[in-house]
């Protein structure tokens, strides 16, 4: 199975291509939003607290998400997320100062809130019109799609930013999400919606009482939730306003970087996802470990950090989709958005943890460096952690 014809699928096809739209847009306005606060003379905690209302909304929203997801049809829950996503991004304009601060981060939760529907809601769609390779290649895709994304957008939106500044980045971003709306309605999903005849409530606690008594699926679940480790954003902020200002513009700084990371990101399934199955996952995580720790190494000099970051993002998506198909092939589909949901919620809990030690490390006194080197030893135990799941629950690999 190749990935173009996994692309031919009618659905995944024109899917992909919302997402490229809609993920470009997220990643072109985020290095506005950073640049903004920093032209506010924000605080480290200030960045990492904004950082944070981004994945906020999976954590405290999963319950509510995931039945959302397994009540409400694919096709118009999608139509109405994209609305809400384009009304946030056009508030941003109204932010002028570091005094509405916490209206900025009302407007960034409820765009994530609606962006993190969507994206569960994607990933609980999959798992019901394919299987198998065609599954893992439709994780890969869309993961590598982000990171596509996630390197354009970073990259243009720096660009964008430093050139025509703040409030035309966001426009143009609105622009984009209103691209994908049009692109969304000629999606055409023959699937049958099941129907609950039950209440929310009960719908909540069969979901959770599924999720307990699934001690596998709960491990699966932490092993993804690692992925949180590599939540670079306060990091990557922070190095751009601490050592890398006087060598280039902090919008240009943060868009190049985080730019190099997505195509290691991009590139990485292309050369690795062969190589990774449950017998192998715990050195790729080892890997990614050690590529954490050299990027702290090489932090000292902007050109030279490129290469360790670059590194660092070489693991990262084949991971990311390794992990999640190990979990769609677990779930029964009467559960998938509920448990899908859960899953998200612990992988952003582990991203709001992460950026808020990185913006309090930093904060009380620890150097940049240590703290990579922190993230990346993240990693080598949760390489360990899943030598003790594959030996209890995977035997025979």
């Amino acid at each position: 199975m190749t990935y173009r014809k996994v692309l031919q699928h009618p659905i995944i096809g024109r899917l992909s291509l919302i997402q490229f739209i809609s993920y470009f847009g997220t990643w072109f306005s985020q290095v506005a939003i950073f640049s903004m606060l920093i032209e506010f003379n924000a605080d480290e905690v200030t960045i990492a607290l904004v950082a944070s209302m981004g994945m906020l909304p999976a954590v405290i929203l999963a319950p509510i998400i995931g039945i959302i997801i397994d009540k409400v049809p694919f096709k118009q829950l999608m139509f109405y997320l994209l609305l809400v996503e384009i009304s946030m991004t056009l508030s941003f304009i109204l932010i002028n100062s570091l005094d509405y601060v916490w209206i900025l981060m009302i407007l960034i939760f409820i765009r994530s809130s609606s962006a993190s529907i969507l994206f569960s809601a994607e990933m609980a769609l999959f798992p019901k019109i394919l299987k198998g390779d065609m599954l893992k290649k439709t994780n890969e895709i869309h993961s590598i799609i982000w990171s596509l994304c996630y390197a354009l957008g970073m990259a243009v939106g720096g660009l964008t930013t430093y050139y025509i500044g703040f409030d035309m980045a966001f426009l143009i971003d609105a622009i984009l999400y209103s691209l994908a709306i049009f692109i969304l309605l000629g999606l055409n999903i023959n699937i049958k919606q099941i129907k609950y005849n039950i209440s929310n409530w009960q719908m909540f606690k069969e979901g959770l009482i599924y999720l307990i008594n699934n001690k596998k699926i709960i491990h699966i679940i932490i092993l993804h939730a690692s992925l949180g480790f590599t939540s670079f954003d306060t990091l990557v902020t922070l190095l751009a306003d601490f050592q890398y200002k006087e060598v280039i513009a902090v919008p240009l700084a943060i868009g190049w970087i985080n730019a190099t990371r997505a195509f290691a990101l991009m590139i990485g399934p292309l050369f690795i996802s062969n190589l990774v199955n449950r017998s192998t996952l715990h050195y790729f995580f080892i890997l990614q470990g050690l590529a954490i720790i050299l990027w702290a190494f090489l932090e000292y000099n902007f050109y030279i950090s490129l290469i360790g970051l670059f590194v660092a993002g070489f693991f990262t998506t084949t991971l990311w989709s390794y992990t999640y198909l190990l979990l769609q092939e677990e779930i029964e589909p009467k559960f998938m958005g509920r448990v899908i949901s859960y899953n998200d919620m612990f992988f952003m809990l582990t991203n709001v943890i992460v950026a808020l030690f990185i913006g309090y490390s930093s904060k009380w006194g620890l150097e940049l460096k240590i703290i990579t080197i922190i993230l990346g030893f993240g990693f080598i135990f949760t390489a360990f952690y899943y030598i003790w799941f594959k030996e209890n629950y995977l035997k025979g690999y």
